[in-house]
């Protein structure tokens, strides 16, 4: 709730304060221009608010239900996770101003859930620099990968991305994941090249050969695994 209320701020402060001395009130009264903003766009946005999370619930009940009608616990589910973060951005950050970070941030967050609803998947939290999502099918999450890189790695006004792709039982607690899948998709990012998937043995095995090319790369040792030998997948 303290996101969403920072998230709400954040988008509508700016417009608010341009509005609000434009009508004749002083761009430096930041009390008056919240009051403002909470008496004329207080309502509807309370309004809207609640419409996209009954929207959220009614589609979270029927994941629960799918997943129930298959098994007794409905809290556990087999998925593939994906974790994307921008190459660099401690170094990048130092370099840009806080606006164009902020710009650049959100920019690749907004990028990648659009690429992430579009293949059907959830995007479950954003870190900045780093997207973790979930879907049920390995093959529309190496495509949410693919799209991702397209989108952002492809830019040339963008930074480079690296994204890992892990499969197996994943443990879902208050729209959050966890288990072994998430732990490992977001360290298989550390062992990529630029713009490039990396997937775990479980995804590259549910994954079509007619349609996605998995090469194993040289084993090595990732933390709190041991030694995994990562494969990088590609369109065939």
């Amino acid at each position: 709730m303290a996101r969403l209320a920072d998230w709400e701020v954040g988008a509508m402060v700016q417009r608010v304060e341009e509005v609000f001395a434009a009508s004749g009130g002083k761009a430096t009264d930041r009390a008056a221009a919240t009051v403002w903003l909470l008496e004329n766009y207080g309502e509807r946005f309370e309004r809207l608010l609640i419409y996209a999370w009954r929207r959220h619930l009614a589609a979270a009940l029927a994941r629960m239900e799918s997943v129930r009608a298959m098994d007794d616990d409905p809290h556990t589910n087999e998925l593939t996770v994906g974790f994307a973060d921008i190459v660099g951005f401690t170094a990048l950050s130092n370099e840009l101003t806080r606006e164009k970070i902020g710009d650049l941030v959100e920019l690749f967050e907004a990028r990648c859930s659009d690429v992430v609803s579009t293949h059907s998947g959830r995007l479950i939290k954003s870190m900045g620099d780093a997207v973790l999502f979930v879907n049920d099918d390995p093959l529309a999450a190496f495509a949410t990968a693919e799209g991702i890189i397209n989108v952002i790695g492809r830019d040339k006004r963008m930074p480079d991305v690296r994204v890992g792709l892990a499969s197996g039982s994943v443990v879902m607690r208050l729209g959050d994941v966890f288990g072994p899948p998430v732990n490992l998709a977001a360290r298989l990012t550390q062992v990529a090249r630029r713009n490039r998937v990396i997937v775990d043995r479980a995804t590259a095995d549910r994954l079509p050969v007619d349609q996605v090319e998995a090469r194993p790369l040289p084993p090595r040792p990732v933390r709190g695994f041991g030694v995994v030998e990562p494969l990088a997948a590609r369109r065939v």
